[in-house]
């Protein structure tokens, strides 16, 4: 079943969201290559795609895990959590309909 991740950054995490991005990607990187990924990306603090030093103000994800709790588990191990980027973190199951 496919999890949405939601996530809000803390105030003024640009520059730890930056140093921890590498490690973030990389696990993004091995949902994609195990065929679990839907969708992944920031929320830009201004409308548009580069923010710069507006930053960002939370990110989504959507994955396939076996179980809630699998999601959380995987969610709660995000470098971004570990860097203080992210003041708090929901998890919930998804139900993908279209396209």
């Amino acid at each position: 079943m496919y999890y949405t991740i939601y996530a809000t950054d803390s105030q003024n995490s640009l520059e730890a969201r930056l140093a921890a991005r590498p490690a973030h990607v990389e696990r993004l990187k091995l949902l994609v290559n195990q065929g679990r990924l839907l969708v992944a990306g920031p929320s830009p603090a201004v409308d548009s795609e580069d923010p710069g030093p507006a930053g960002f103000t939370g990110s989504l994800i959507i994955a396939e895990f076996n179980s809630l709790a699998d999601a959380q588990s995987w969610a709660d191990a995000d470098p971004y959590i570990a860097a203080g980027v992210y003041e708090s973190v929901e998890v919930k199951p998804y139900k993908k309909v279209l396209p």
